[in-house]
């Protein structure tokens, strides 16, 4: 997987054309890599990419509704971490993943399903339309398979 700390001007996915800046770029090889390293399944990063994408287009913002914060728009008031901790890509991908693997048959569930049981969103069918962009950035990602400039 090539290095996190390195991001390009933007990429593009080789399917879609669908074009990512160098900053979502950088926080989706994060998001891979934590899961790579629990030996998590490809279909984690799936889930985890999608629901970035839904709750912050993959950025690391310093707002949101309430006290929600980070890439996966966690909450410190409902025990996901200080504000600092969420704002941080690896920490917050690592917190995703803990409620993820503890919901059951997640592997199997409809993606919005599998993320709205973690995330709790006032929107819930609102995951679903990323799964396709995160299916093919999770595989470029896996493959190295995109094209940077």
């Amino acid at each position: 997987m090539p290095d996190a700390a390195v991001p390009a001007a933007q990429c593009t996915l080789p399917g879609s054309g669908f074009t990512l800046t160098g900053e979502q770029i950088t926080n989706a090889r994060i998001i891979a890599q934590i899961a790579l390293d629990r030996g998590l399944p490809q279909r984690a990063v799936v889930i985890a990419l999608a629901t970035a994408m839904q709750e912050s287009r993959l950025r690391n913002i310093d707002y949101g509704d309430r006290d929600s914060l980070g890439l996966f728009q966690q909450r410190p008031s409902q025990g996901w971490g200080t504000p600092q901790q969420v704002q941080d890509p690896a920490y917050a991908a690592g917190k995703f993943y803990d409620h993820l693997v503890q919901v059951p048959d997640w592997p199997t569930r409809r993606l919005t399903d599998a993320a709205q049981i973690v995330q709790r969103s006032g929107f819930p069918e609102a995951y679903q339309k990323h799964e396709v962009m995160a299916v093919e950035l999770a595989a470029a990602l896996a493959h190295g398979d995109l094209a940077c400039s």
